[in-house]
């Protein structure tokens, strides 16, 4: 009997013999496949939030699908938490300068000076601020560029020192610097002095441009509107010494502040400051207190202007 099934299973199984080889080599390749598949490797997906270029030290995301770069191509974003590919050949961007330290302010008590040397010819200009705590301000900016030699003087007050603080820039050329602040007043009236020195690119830039002549002994007015926040003044001569003085006014006769300048070489050593003008009616003027043979050219127009009063 089991010789009689044997045979019989052997006569079924060559029977379905070639249905069973077709239905094997069918499935071999789909097999083959799946392996295959098993062991590909997924292409990184690159969607991802925009980064902003401001914010990068690479410089713009889409420069390396610009330059041919096949891992990121056109029109995609770079992954989140990756930085962009580097293009061979191209150099990263030097990062950003580090923020400049905040300027500290020194106490300066009445009927006291204090001095600041600067032997560097790099340092073309020095800018110095001056405030108080509310009450007036009455100070003398000095020069001093070798023995008893003052080529640059300034005396200043201001009614309300924390109002209007003073600003102004003072041309240091040649080396060999010292500049001094004095607190004039009182000794019940101290300033606080900050003095920063400047590099060669620092000047001040005009948006108009526009200089206008004053012969000596003669006057000149600017009237500024309410949302003009600061006032830039500049002053020059050819070549010859400048006398002058500048007053800020805030109605008829009312002087809220006012520079009395000196300066033995208008051309190598102008004089500019910053004025404040908060409130309206403030009206910049400029005295030419020299002789008629020594005229000035002032260049007087806003700094700041207050976008919501405009």
């Amino acid at each position: 009997l089991s010789c009689i099934l044997g045979k019989t299973h052997v006569c079924l199984f060559l029977s379905a013999y070639p249905v069973t080889m077709k239905i094997v080599s069918s499935l071999i390749p789909l097999l083959y496949v799946g392996n295959v598949a098993a062991f590909h490797v997924q292409q990184q997906r690159t969607s991802g939030t925009a980064l902003s270029a401001s914010a990068s030290y690479l410089g713009r995301l889409g420069a390396s699908a610009a330059l041919g770069d096949t891992a990121f191509p056109a029109g995609t974003q770079t992954p989140a938490g990756m930085a962009p590919p580097v293009p061979e050949g191209a150099g990263l961007a030097s990062p950003p300068p580090p923020p400049s330290p905040p300027v500290k302010f020194v106490e300066l008590q009445g009927e006291s000076l204090k001095t600041w040397s600067f032997p560097s010819k790099k340092t073309e200009r020095v800018r110095i601020n001056l405030k108080t705590d509310g009450r007036p301000l009455d100070s003398e900016i000095e020069l001093w560029q070798g023995p008893d030699n003052t080529p640059n003087k300034i005396r200043c007050y201001v009614e309300d020192g924390k109002k209007r603080d003073f600003s102004v820039v003072v041309e240091t050329p040649f080396g060999g610097n010292t500049l001094c602040v004095k607190n004039i007043a009182h000794m019940e009236f101290p300033m606080y002095t900050a003095v920063e020195p400047l590099g060669p690119a620092s000047g001040p830039v005009f948006a108009d441009g526009v200089a206008r002549t004053i012969q000596g002994g003669a006057l000149r007015t600017y009237a500024f509107e309410g949302e003009v926040v600061s006032v830039q003044v500049m002053l020059t001569t050819d070549g010859r010494p400048l006398n002058a003085r500048v007053e800020l006014l805030q109605g008829p006769n009312n002087i809220k502040q006012v520079m009395e300048v000196y300066t033995e070489d208008g051309l190598d050593r102008p004089f500019f400051t910053l004025l404040d003008t908060p409130g309206i009616g403030n009206v910049v003027r400029v005295v030419n207190t020299a002789s008629m043979e020594f005229p000035i050219t002032a260049m007087v127009e806003p700094f700041e202007i207050d976008p919501e009063q405009a």
